[in-house]
């Protein structure tokens, strides 16, 4: 079986960042993660992510009994990073994302889209929190827009400017012929974008397209 995880004790003490990896679009500032859609704990649903030397990053570890309208992302250490929420009584499927383990004036929110004139589009990421209104001038700055198929693990984070912030790519083993399968993936994060925000993205990305009832994009 292809080896996803070289270093798999969990770290008491902080990990160094992510070292920048030249990529395959060029650029030399690019990190590249894996990310496996696994917790290494028991009873547990989540993400388990990794740098290029098998360095623990971020941890999801969601009980499953739990709520399940609220996830945590955290550091190799266990600190939380953001605090992940499913905007109730909601148009649609709004989720705002918090600093921390905050609850108020979210740091941004994520809206998946369902406009079927832009159906390249996955999700919007938008300033502070939902807006439920139809004029497109009075909602909240879009900062980022999520396009591809999540399924097929092939999605690029675009910036206001269309620049590439993020990618998600169906992990290539290095022995030709092994297969990872779709719950092992790598997260190209591109210079000047935070790795957390990437991985939040992913995480609520499987949340709007990852489960059997989810439309399949």
């Amino acid at each position: 079986m292809t080896k996803v995880y070289p270093n798999i004790t969990i770290r008491t003490t902080e990990s160094p960042p992510p070292k920048p990896f030249n990529s395959s679009n060029g650029d030399a500032n690019s990190v590249v993660l894996t990310v496996w859609k696994k917790s290494l704990l028991f009873n547990c649903d989540g993400f388990t992510v990794f740098d290029a030397k098998g360095n623990l990053v971020f941890r999801v570890d969601n009980y499953m009994a739990g709520n399940k309208g609220e996830i945590v992302l955290m550091d190799a250490s266990g600190n939380s990073l953001f605090t992940i929420r499913r905007k109730r009584l909601s148009l649609g499927d709004c989720w705002l994302v918090f600093d921390g383990e905050t609850g108020v004036n979210p740091r941004f929110t994520v809206r998946k889209q369902v406009n079927f004139l832009n159906s390249k589009c996955l999700a919007l990421v938008t300033s502070g929190s939902c807006k439920e209104t139809i004029s497109s001038h009075k909602r909240n700055k879009v900062l980022y827009e999520i396009q591809g198929s999540y399924t097929q693990r092939c999605c690029t984070v675009y910036d206001d400017k269309r620049q590439k912030m993020a990618e998600i790519k169906q992990k290539e083993a290095a022995v030709r012929g092994v297969a990872f399968g779709m719950d092992v993936f790598s997260l190209i994060v591109h210079s000047e974008f935070d790795l957390a925000v990437a991985m939040t993205l992913v995480i609520l990305l499987d949340q709007m397209f990852g489960s059997s009832t989810s439309p399949r994009r």
